[in-house]
């Protein structure tokens, strides 16, 4: 077997096949501070919440953080930001270390290969992945897997374009960064990435409203809408305000990375979003209503929303994980229907249905089983 990892800013998600069902292990990827007491330490592990205790402080890690931080008053923290670990957060090694552990799991054999997304350099910062890269790849090392990491963008290509010979755009808009890959083949010709993503859409919204970015954030995930039908004036209307201004963003930094000489001239390719950011009602139609208006070097055939935007990521590095140890260990492997006769993922290789669980107690690493994740509507 193969495990797949998405390493976002908002939420770290793995990925395993289970027979014909692709299992997803989901933590948030955030954590808040509250004074300890040892009543309240018992109440935690009691209560399954996953927490961690550091000097006189106790920190609650991973979904429940987002609780804590509202009944509290207070703002949740991030281990990474803008897509990568932050270098603001004096505590972001040792807790996102923790909730890895807790989503990945230990390996089902020594050196179980696993893939695990990251993102390419923004071409609008200065900023450098490889750092956070490279932590990553220790963390999953130290607990005994094989680990690969696989571009962000390149990921929902394996995931959601097999039936198009992996070939087109595949956008994965997360929370700290937009990731994008444009592919022939299963070769990627362009990929990059921009320092905007759900968190910058926060932001500005929480900026433009006057209210704490963490409610802004809670709105935002509790059933809004693209429909352009709420008023401006409250949070709904910051947020498609600021969701169509990235947008925009987006386009006009494709349209100016990829070149004439870089496509075939009448190329003519499906678009993919993906991504907890892509998740809203309506958004997929809004970008393709962007993207018919703008200038590019290619044809957009249509835009789809995957199924399970928020899985697309940890499906595609699980692809290739389990692609790749196929091509290495052959006479071990189980089949694979994500192999094809040259070696690049086939067209089986997102037919399975998703399942969800979230990882909780800080005791039990293999986690409880919540409800199945229900398919996003098209």
């Amino acid at each position: 077997m193969a495990k797949g990892l998405d390493v976002g800013t908002m939420n770290i998600i793995s990925g395993k096949q289970d027979d014909s069902d692709t299992v997803f292990v989901q933590q948030r990827n955030s954590f808040v501070e509250i004074e300890h007491s040892d009543m309240a330490e018992q109440m935690l592990s009691r209560s399954d919440v996953l927490h961690i205790r550091k000097d006189d402080n106790v920190y609650v890690v991973g979904d429940d953080a987002l609780n804590f931080a509202n009944i509290f008053k207070q703002e949740t923290r991030r281990p990474m930001q803008r897509g990568i670990l932050s270098s603001d957060e004096k505590s972001a090694i040792p807790m996102i270390k923790l909730i890895i552990e807790q989503v990945a799991g230990e390996p089902d054999y020594p050196g179980e290969r696993i893939h695990f997304s990251t993102p390419a350099d923004p071409i609008d910062s200065d900023l450098s992945t490889l750092y956070h890269q490279k932590t990553c790849e220790s963390f999953l090392s130290d607990m005994g897997y094989e680990p690969e990491p696989i571009n962000e963008g390149m990921a929902v290509i394996y995931s959601e374009l097999a039936d198009n010979n992996f070939t087109g755009l595949g956008v994965s808009f997360g929370a700290g960064m937009t990731n994008i890959c444009l592919a022939y083949y299963a070769v990627p010709v362009m990929t990059f990435s921009i320092a905007r993503g759900g968190d910058w859409i926060d932001e500005q919204a929480a900026r433009a409203t006057g209210k704490p970015v963490d409610k802004v954030t809670s709105i935002k995930e509790d059933g809004f809408e693209l429909d352009f039908k709420t008023d401006v004036g409250g949070v709904e209307g910051a947020l498609a305000i600021y969701y169509e201004n990235l947008l925009d963003y987006v386009i006009e930094n494709i349209a100016r990375e990829v070149d004439d000489e870089d496509v075939e001239e009448g190329l003519d390719v499906p678009v993919v979003v993906t991504g907890g950011t892509a998740s809203p009602d309506g958004f997929e139609k809004l970008f393709e209503d962007h993207l018919d208006d703008a200038h590019l070097p290619f044809s957009v055939s249509g835009v789809k929303r995957a199924d399970e935007p928020l899985y697309s990521v940890a499906r595609g590095s699980l692809v290739a994980a389990r692609s790749e140890e196929e091509r290495e260990k052959p006479q071990k492997s189980q089949p694979v229907k994500s192999s094809n006769s040259n070696g690049n993922p086939s067209s089986n290789g997102n037919s399975s249905k998703g399942k969800s669980k979230s990882a909780k107690s800080s005791k039990d690493k293999n986690s409880k089983k919540s409800k199945s994740s229900k398919k996003q509507s098209q």
